[in-house]
Order: C-alpha cells, then sequence, then structure tokens
C-alpha cells in the first residue's frame, strides 16, 4: 500500500486492498496479471499495488534496536568472515568499555570466532575489518520479511524511502 505520495507505507492483504477500492479509498497502480476478483456485481483486476486517494500522515517508523533486528539487517551472517553457519552473537564494533554505545552504527552480527578474536578491542587493534558498515535501516527493508518473496513490481516503490 503506496500512500497519496507514492511512499510505500505497509504491505496489506487482498481484503483490505478490496475494501479500500471499493470505497474509493484508494486506486490500483499495478494488478497480478491474468487474475481478478469476481462477485455477482462486480469484476476488479487483482491488486498487486494501491495507492490511497488522501495522504495519510505517519509518523517515522523506526525498526526496534534488538539482537533479532541486527541479525535480520545484517542477514545473519558474520560482518567479519562472511560466515552463516555458525552460531552468530552481537558485537560492538567500539567497545563499551572505550565508549561504544548500543546504536544500530555500532553493533554487529558476529560469529562466536571472530567476536572472540576481536575482543575488547578496536578493528585496527584486532586488525580485522567490516565486511559492511552498521546502518540503522528503514521499516521497508524489513517489510520482505513478512511477505517473504518480493513482486518485481513492489521494488521501486520500496527502494524510494
Amino acid at each position: 500500500m503506496l500512500n497519496q505520495n507514492y511512499e510505500a507505507l505497509t504491505i496489506c492483504n487482498t481484503k483490505k486492498a478490496i475494501v479500500l477500492l471499493l470505497t474509493d479509498r484508494a486506486e490500483i497502480i499495478a494488478q497480478r496479471d491474468g487474475l481478478m476478483i469476481r462477485s455477482p456485481s462486480i469484476t476488479l483486476p487483482f491488486p498487486s499495488i494501491i495507492r490511497l486517494d488522501k495522504y495519510v500522515h505517519v509518523r517515522y517508523k523506526q525498526v526496534m534496536l534488538s539482537r533479532k533486528n541486527i541479525l535480520r539487517r545484517d542477514n545473519y551472517k558474520c560482518q567479519y568472515c562472511g560466515r552463516s553457519d555458525l552460531p552468530l552473537t552481537i558485537d560492538h564494533v567500539v567497545p563499551k568499555s572505550r565508549g561504544g554505545q548500543d546504536l544500530w552504527e555500532n553493533l554487529v552480527a558476529a560469529c562466536i570466532k571472530c567476536n572472540n578474536k576481536k575482543g575488547d578491542r578496536t578493528l585496527e587493534e584486532a586488525n580485522m575489518k567490516l565486511i559492511r558498515k552498521p546502518f540503522r535501516p528503514s521499516h521497508i527493508m524489513f517489510l520482505k520479511h513478512f511477505v517473504g518473496q518480493v513482486d518485481e513490481r513492489w521494488k521501486p516503490y520500496l527502494y524510494l524511502s
């Protein structure tokens, strides 16, 4: 579901999309090829993307900082060696003893081996490098985890944000 300005808001189920369409509160932007929704009195294209007719003010949606969300952001891979077949933990890039905080930009997924190798040292002191710099994710990044595979037609709207 897109806001009036084409910003992705959320992923809704088909029933909600149909209700919004029938009550003239949304329009179809993209439909599923060859699929129709039929009733005795109406036939509608099966919606893939809908856009609301009125702008909805949404407070900034923040992804909560949690172990699960850090692992999800880092795609369940160690950010030092890239392995995903080992148990993962969370590492502070700048150790807490050196003033590092519990922030998205300072926490990464790490395998136990790499976490122990780095220890209570900085990246330079441990002679280690990050595969990818940690960042604060947007709520859009996590939508695909609730849906599974993202429809190709959604991608231009999901990556606008």
